[in-house]
């Protein structure tokens, strides 16, 4: 079959993964609303194009913490992707290089900070869950620092883990075979079987709960990286963050799978633009699946978005191959999606090319 979208990804990888990871990677929290809304929330909003505009050259470059990236498209972390593919976060990393453009690896990949600096050139994001032992988290940090690794995204949204009813039926852990890599000398890179998930097994024992915006300090003093923090979706966490001095947020409700019947983070982003005041850049993810979505995002002020589920899905059909496809995808789509909304730049991107549900009139006229 030729793929022609990145959302058919999902099906193939649906045939080829066993149950348990497939349902891992797709599903979310609880009632899965969240899930469904952080696609459905795109499908409401509309375009408002600009005729006899000359788009015969479109830039779609752009700078992200003063690094040059050939598009506002990245990768989000994603966990395990061994499970997905052999070559997991190697392929992942060489994909995202070749696209001129940023992966996250994230603290539970299945390949180490330093087996991904391995692959080779590229600008890359380390995604942070803070144990409870800060020597490990520091001893992470500096190993990052030391790859190259050229920011921290902070995943605040996950004091625990949320509840995954696909993970506990499948009494999920993960494969015998692989290990969480970046742990992996600290005893900390395996995960036991439970009577229910074994990650939220794994997240109950390790992660610090008592996390707080002072930790955010404490991590300012053990890294002289930028702090990007992951999981803001209201105004008075951005202000928040802005006091305490991070570099960007990215506005995320961890891929709807930790607190259901949270709001979609298109429909979150307004309020958290507007509460940054254009003190430091967001970022969005979730349920991007098309270079209208990207479009739809920037016109709503991010300064770009990440993906994450159709790189896993992508990796898993095709390998390497199927993450640069999807890049592909995602970045001729939003090429277009530009050239026919009459915008040449990023920067000509705005909000007047939008309309979403509360711009619209209530009553229609009569006819």
């Amino acid at each position: 079959m030729e793929v022609t979208n990145v959302m058919e990804y999902q099906e193939i990888a649906r045939q080829k993964l066993p149950k348990m990871v497939y349902d891992y990677y797709a599903s979310g929290a609880e009632d899965q609303w969240t899930l469904q809304e952080n696609r459905n929330a795109f499908s409401r909003i509309l375009f408002r194009p600009r005729i006899l505009i000359d788009v015969s050259k479109i830039d779609m470059t752009t700078t992200v913490l003063g690094f040059k990236i050939s598009m506002p498209i990245m990768i989000a972390p994603s966990a395990m992707q061994k499970m997905a593919h052999p070559e997991g976060e190697y392929a992942t990393a060489r994909a995202a290089s070749a696209a001129g453009t940023i992966m996250t690896l994230s603290s539970w990949a299945t390949s180490s900070v330093e087996e991904v600096a391995s692959t080779g050139p590229g600008i890359r994001f380390f995604q942070l869950y803070v144990y409870k032992n800060r020597n490990v988290v520091a001893q992470l940090v500096r190993r990052a620092e030391n790859a190259g690794f050229k920011a921290i995204a902070l995943t605040v949204d996950t004091p625990r883990l949320g509840r995954r009813e696909a993970d506990i039926k499948n009494r999920f852990t993960l494969p015998s075979n692989l290990t969480l890599k970046n742990f992996e000398g600290l005893d900390l890179g395996k995960m036991d079987k439970s009577d229910d998930s074994g990650l939220a097994s794994y997240v109950a024992g390790q992660i610090d709960r008592t996390l707080s915006w002072k930790d955010v300090k404490w991590l300012q003093t053990i890294t002289s990286l930028p702090i990007l923090v992951k999981g803001v979706i209201t105004a008075e966490d951005t202000r928040l963050a802005i006091q305490a001095g991070i570099a960007g947020i990215i506005v995320s409700n961890h891929g709807a799978r930790q607190l259901d019947y949270v709001p979609a983070t298109i429909m979150a982003l307004e309020e958290v633009v507007k509460a940054a005041q254009g003190r430091v850049p967001v970022f969005l993810d979730g349920g991007v699946r098309r270079g209208t979505d990207v479009f739809k995002a920037l016109a709503l002020g991010a300064s770009g978005i990440f993906i994450g589920r159709p790189v896993v899905f992508a990796l898993a059909a095709e390998g390497e191959a199927g993450v640069r496809k999807v890049l592909q995808m995602m970045r001729d789509e939003f090429e277009l999606t530009m050239a026919l909304n009459g915008c040449r730049s990023l920067k000509e991107i705005t909000g007047q090319h939008v309309m979403t549900e509360w711009d619209l009139p209530h009553i229609l006229p009569r006819l």
